[in-house]
């Protein structure tokens, strides 16, 4: 029997070496006045920008321009929507990894009413409902692992003791068109790759056991998981076909932003959320440090609570995707899926909490503010004890 269920709006998609290219016409649909929001190094250092910029320029675009440095802040958002508020900017544009293009969807959503992202962002304001309407928003990402571009979510983080990493969230906030261009990702550094590359393993996976899952997603969630298997470690290390690898992985990254955003996260996203607002790290190695400890301590709890779930055969079918070996049993491939992810984490240099400043003394206050929404799609309720043993695993 199939379940019933529902699927939120996605964008038009155009996957593919070249896509880029299709921008300017695509653009031009909207009007001629274009925001630009991109990273504030990576866009004038890429190699397609002067072209791009021209090619616009050709079509009769004008383009304004807003740079991102790190996470995006509300401040940050704020800002740019005084600045160009009544501006008669007719698309937004967003260009480069999910930071980028988290804060290119939240300017977007509040150019026309013009009020503060703080009045929407989830549980630090009054939570106002989103009324919009949205300024047309085009998304081009050239990192693989937020998918942000097929997500209705704009991620926003302040830093500090008093810290938070937030979403403003709406089905008016996704992208109208996503343009998935694999040949952007030439160029990303091996960290980036890693870090980028476990988020999205690490939301397909989480996607996959969610409780919010469904036969759709859990097909599109299968597909992601074998092409980051197949990309993820072969672009990273540099050997194979570099262009098939990037392909594979931007691939995977759009399945897991399509996924996540219909089903909801699990405990890495819950734990990320705290661990990105008190400490200035970057939310894929958060989410590839932990993935293999979190996954280890939802098997255990699930084989001790709830033998008969569900979430334990995906977590197997998982493991022998992932390893590539058929275990004897279901145990075994779950044993061979945290062995492998433990594996992934040593070849792809992810950095212990630690070594990211985060000492013991923190770890109650995390375990404390990690049951937001992720949390609560996770596969099984964790205690805080368990909570705990993921983060302490880590250290």
């Amino acid at each position: 029997m199939i379940s019933p269920f529902s699927i939120a709006r996605l964008p038009r998609i155009q996957f593919g070496a070249g896509a880029i290219a299709r921008l300017p016409d695509l653009a031009a649909r909207y009007g001629r006045r274009v925001l630009l929001v991109t990273g504030a190094r990576s866009f004038d250092a890429a190699s397609y920008a002067a072209a791009l910029l021209a090619k616009l320029a050709e079509r009769g675009l004008s383009c304004e321009r807003v740079t991102v440095s790190g996470e995006p802040s509300p401040e940050l958002v704020d800002a740019a929507v005084r600045d160009w508020h009544g501006a008669n900017i007719d698309v937004v544009i967003g260009i480069g990894g999910g930071s980028a293009l988290d804060a290119a969807k939240a300017i977007a959503g509040l150019l026309r009413p013009g009020n503060s992202v703080m009045d929407h962002l989830e549980g630090v304001g009054p939570e106002l409902p989103y009324k919009g309407p949205a300024t047309p928003f085009i998304a081009l990402p050239t990192t693989a692992g937020t998918g942000s571009e097929a997500t209705k979510n704009a991620v926003l983080s302040r830093h500090g003791p008093d810290g938070f990493k937030k979403s403003f969230r709406d089905e008016s906030l996704v992208a109208e068109i996503a343009l998935v261009d694999p040949d952007l990702l030439a160029g990303c550094p091996p960290a980036l790759i890693a870090a980028n590359g476990m988020d999205a393993l690490t939301q397909l996976l989480e996607s996959y056991v969610s409780t919010g899952a469904n036969d759709f997603t859990d097909a599109l969630a299968l597909s992601g998981l074998r092409a980051a298997s197949k990309g993820l470690l072969a672009w990273y290390q540099g050997g194979g076909d570099a262009t098939d690898a990037m392909a594979q992985m931007a691939y995977a990254s759009l399945q897991s932003g399509i996924c996540l955003a219909q089903t909801g996260l699990g405990s890495v996203h819950g734990l990320a959320s705290p661990l990105g607002a008190y400490f200035p790290i970057g939310h894929g190695v958060v989410c590839g440090t932990l993935l293999a400890a979190a996954t280890r301590v939802n098997i255990e709890a699930l084989s001790a609570r709830t033998p008969q779930s569900a979430a334990l055969a995906k977590y197997a079918e998982i493991g022998r995707l992932l390893s590539g070996r058929d275990g004897a049993s279901a145990e075994e491939d779950c044993d061979n899926l945290v062995a492998t992810l433990e594996d992934w984490t040593q070849r792809l240099a992810l950095p212990s909490l630690s070594s990211l400043g985060i000492a013991a003394g923190d770890v109650d206050r995390i375990v404390a503010t990690s049951r937001g929404s992720s949390m609560k799609t996770n596969p099984i309720v964790l205690t805080d004890d368990e909570i705990r043993a993921i983060v302490t695993a880590r250290m």
